[in-house]
């Protein structure tokens, strides 16, 4: 596999390039990197306007140099603060999947309580399930799971190990990832559906996790507070 630091440079590289809104598109990846615009014009060595004039697009549009030195700047300070946004990055890559359908994926030294994880999470549980304890967690874009990954694909999400928790985003009732799951072999422990309370949940939803002895909990914390939670769990 490549250097994931090369790899990740590359993937923003590209997508600025590619971009209709270059400006937008540095932002984004800025946020992601929790990287204000004061820091990040401290590495660039400019003002903060200039950096906020190119994310607004009242500047031209940042042409390779400009977004190189950006990318570089990004990563230089993710690396002093002990690299955890290249490490994420290297752990999706290496199960083979692009960040953007899954957002995290951990294999944990030790078994966790799963009342823990969820706690961490601030998750509402609907149904307890069997498991009392997971070793690792996957975070999953279920919309782009569903619509880019084969089922042979969607296996390999659950990693080393089964007895993990599946965090599905960018849900509206649960359906899809709690019938996709039905014909998964084995099932997760835990299945967490974040952006939903439990009473928008669909009304099948904990019948089918009763049936496969799945946790199932719903979660509404912000996806990003959520994402730096577990890259600090447990």
């Amino acid at each position: 596999m490549r250097d994931p630091r090369a790899e990740l440079a590359e993937r923003i590289a590209g997508e600025v390039a590619l971009s209709e809104e270059p400006g937008a598109t540095l932002r984004k990846w800025r946020e992601e990197f929790d990287v204000t615009q004061t820091r990040l014009a401290e590495e660039l060595d400019v003002s903060s306007s200039v950096v906020s004039d190119y994310e607004s697009g009242r500047r031209e549009n940042p042409g390779i140099r400009v977004v190189s030195r950006v990318v570089e700047a990004l990563l230089t300070v993710d690396e002093r603060r002990g690299g955890d946004r290249v490490r994420q990055h290297a752990r999706v890559l290496s199960a083979g999947f692009d960040s953007d359908v899954v957002h995290d994926l951990r294999e944990y030294e030790t078994t966790v309580p799963l009342r823990r994880f969820r706690r961490a999470v601030d998750a509402e549980s609907v149904v307890a399930g069997t498991a009392e304890v997971i070793a690792g967690h996957t975070v999953i874009n279920s919309v782009e799971a569903i619509k880019r990954l084969s089922s042979e694909e969607f296996y390999r999400l659950y990693g080393q190990s089964t007895n993990r928790a599946l965090v599905f985003t960018n849900v509206t009732r649960g359906e899809s990832p709690l019938v996709a799951l039905r014909v998964v072999t084995p099932t997760p422990s835990a299945v967490v559906l974040h952006g939903i309370g439990r009473e928008d949940l669909w009304e099948h939803a904990p019948a089918l996790a009763r049936a496969d002895g799945v946790s199932l909990a719903t979660t509404t914390l912000p996806l990003e507070e959520l994402l730096e939670t577990l890259r600090e769990f447990p």
